[in-house]
């Protein structure tokens, strides 16, 4: 069984941590189910494992945590789904890479919903969308932004942190750090793509796809 947790308001990112850490730990001694957490922050940046102090635009903008988790600079704030992923690996395969391909399809699946087709980018962490409404790059090819991001870590194969979807946040508060290391695409959100999304509709469309790639 997966317990699916949702929190209302904007949850700390020091409470977080720590309730993951708790959980992932209950979860490898068989002492608590594995869970999906839908919750909130309020406006912070995060530095993963491989994130560069360059990144850091703006240092002061945010309060900035280290997170422990694969990757780079993130921005989490009001308006973006944040997915805390707390899965036994040990039952489900001791697999990274298709762990984090399965993460990436559960996003795009659910992006599917809306009529978003998300893609996956060699070399690029994350779920990506196509913007023909925006000026090509200057080699002729189409803008890309950035919809989603995924960021993992493992202790004895149980997963913590996970997946930022965004829905409508402030995109400019992404200004203050090259997010995820990439500095030639940009972000966006399902808002700004032109389409009403809600967080009740996000969270109904993964619940729907969850069992298709976490049975």
């Amino acid at each position: 069984m997966v317990e699916w947790i949702h929190s209302d308001g904007l949850v700390p990112y020091e409470e977080a941590l720590a309730f993951m850490e708790a959980r992932a730990g209950a979860i490898a001694r068989g002492e608590a189910e594995e869970a999906i957490w839908l919750l909130e922050h309020p406006p912070l940046y995060t530095a993963g494992t491989s994130a560069k102090p360059a990144d850091l635009v703006d240092p002061d903008r945010f309060p900035v945590y280290e997170a422990g988790r694969g990757g780079q600079y993130t921005y989490h704030g009001p308006g973006q789904r944040i997915i805390y992923v707390m899965l036994d690996l040990n039952k489900r395969g001791r697999d990274v890479r298709a762990f984090v391909a399965a993460l990436e399809g559960w996003v795009i699946a659910a992006l599917a919903e809306f009529n978003i087709k998300g893609e996956i980018r060699e070399g690029r962490v994350g779920v990506w969308v196509t913007r023909p409404d925006k000026a090509p790059n200057l080699d002729g090819s189409p803008r890309e932004d950035k919809i989603a991001a995924i960021g993992v870590k493992l202790r004895k194969w149980v997963s913590f942190h996970g997946i930022s979807i965004n829905v409508e946040p402030d995109l400019s508060h992404f200004q203050g750090i090259v997010p995820c290391g990439i500095r030639e695409h940009g972000v966006t959100s399902l808002v700004d793509l032109g389409l009403p999304v809600t967080m009740d509709d996000l969270d109904t469309a993964l619940r729907l796809k969850f069992g298709q790639f976490f049975a």
